[in-house]
């Protein structure tokens, strides 16, 4: 059993990760400000990250997980409060590769600011730079969208939506472009190998070697509703946000190096169903956009 410290704990990807080394046994404590409901079986520590004090003081940690970290004063609190620890893994984004960038983006690529992605891709950036200033032995995991249980964002459960309302599904184009995703039990899986292996590669893509058309991932998400769709094809002059999840971007990162230490991920067919399945228990907790509104008044 270790002793872990996952910063946040109360949305997404942090509460899957406190869950899931729960469930694994491990002695969990979160960092949150405990303005919601914690997850089962671990320690709460109540405090901001940027201004902890001697809340973690005498604690001494075997990794700390960091889901949290947006911006570099968010590293540089937390590792002003932090006392010890063994290995420290970061979850950053594919958002530091900027849109200019050659593709697939391996992770020796220029890093730089993305005009999809603006400050979040920045801060994100200087928060590593940061971290592996002041601990160069850090890891820092570069996924691209993710997705599963607990996904609070309006991606795969407006696809959802439609498929359960039994209404067309509205693709940019020909729907033709490919997106890449990575299923949060499979971060969690990486992290193991991470902390079991301590592999001298310290910076990493993950995600699924394959990507999929955005067509493609809205018919899973149909399927996994028990549902087929159907396409409309949108060739307006507008933006796709308006009615779609996802920029117009499409980009694909070179994870050679996460499958050389873990080759399995999980189907994304097998991925969305397990999602479906949690929206339908938990609707309430995903933010929703506007898109059927507008979908409704433009395209109808």
């Amino acid at each position: 059993m270790s002793k872990l410290l996952v910063t946040g704990g109360t949305r997404f990807v942090s509460r899957y990760t406190a869950e899931y080394y729960v469930q694994k046994g491990h002695e969990v404590y979160v960092l949150n400000r405990n303005s919601r409901p914690q997850p089962e079986g671990v320690t709460l520590i109540e405090g901001d990250r940027r201004h902890l004090g001697d809340q973690l003081r005498g604690h001494h940690f075997d990794a700390v997980l960091d889901i949290t970290a947006y911006q570099r004063q968010d590293i540089t609190g937390l590792l002003t409060g932090l006392d010890s620890f063994d290995t420290y893994i970061m979850v950053s984004s594919s958002a530091v590769y900027p849109d200019t960038g050659v593709q697939p983006f391996a992770e020796d690529a220029p890093l730089g600011e993305n005009k999809f992605w603006g400050g979040y891709g920045v801060g994100k950036l200087e928060a590593e730079r940061e971290l592996l200033r002041q601990v160069p032995g850090a890891y820092i995991l570069r996924p691209p969208y993710l997705y599963g249980p607990g996904n609070n964002v309006y991606r795969e459960a407006f696809v959802f939506d439609c498929a359960m309302a039994d209404r067309k599904f509205y693709l940019p184009k020909d729907g033709d472009m490919k997106l890449q995703f990575f299923h949060v039990r499979d971060l969690c899986r990486f992290m193991d190998v991470i902390l079991e292996q301590q592999p001298d590669c310290h910076i990493f893509n993950v995600g699924n070697r394959d990507s999929v058309s955005v067509r493609d991932w809205a018919g899973l998400c149909y399927a996994a509703a028990g549902k087929q769709a159907e396409f409309v094809p949108v060739y307006a002059d507008c933006d796709q946000r308006n009615y779609f999840s996802f920029y117009p971007y499409e980009y694909y990162l070179d994870v050679t190096e996460q499958y050389r230490l873990m080759a399995e991920v999980t189907p994304l067919s097998e991925g969305l169903r397990e999602s479906c399945l949690w929206y339908e228990q938990h609707r309430d907790e995903v933010g929703k956009k506007p898109y059927f509104s507008y979908i409704d008044e433009h395209f109808v």
